[in-house]
């Protein structure tokens, strides 16, 4: 199981770096004003959102849920990770919907909405890490 529990930690990270880096890259599209720079965003988004982000994602809940079947890891520090991670899928989701928006030129906010959106993901991975460690209830 130190194999899976390990895979899942992997792609957590890769989730994570995804989480922390597409927000940015909304920042500076939001603030690009030429044609060219915002096609080259639109491009980064897509794969990053595609290629890094979303396998990462898919694969950190599927190693858990097999660490969960595997361990039978029970509690009330469980659910509230669980609620979190819930938490972090819509996150991306709504990453995803703001990328669509971008990439048919349709933004409705400004740099200073997605330099505070991009501090949501770190909030939930310090919550998330305690309450794994320290397993406090």
């Amino acid at each position: 199981m130190l194999w899976i529990k390990s895979f899942h930690i992997i792609f957590m990270v890769t989730w994570f770096a995804g989480l922390f880096y597409l927000p940015r890259l909304f920042v500076y599209h939001a603030m690009s004003e030429d044609a060219p720079s915002r096609e080259r965003f639109k491009l980064m988004e897509r794969k990053l959102f595609y290629g890094i982000m979303t396998p990462g994602a898919v694969l950190t809940i599927a190693f858990g849920l097999w660490l969960w079947l595997g361990y039978g890891f029970y509690g009330g520090w469980l659910h509230a990770k669980m609620a979190l991670v819930a938490v972090l899928v819509a996150y991306h989701a709504y990453c995803g919907k703001l990328m669509v928006d971008f990439k048919h030129d349709r933004n409705r906010h400004g740099h200073v909405f997605y330099r505070w959106l991009n501090e949501l993901p770190v909030v939930l991975l310090i919550a998330i890490v305690l309450l794994v460690e320290l397993q406090p209830f």
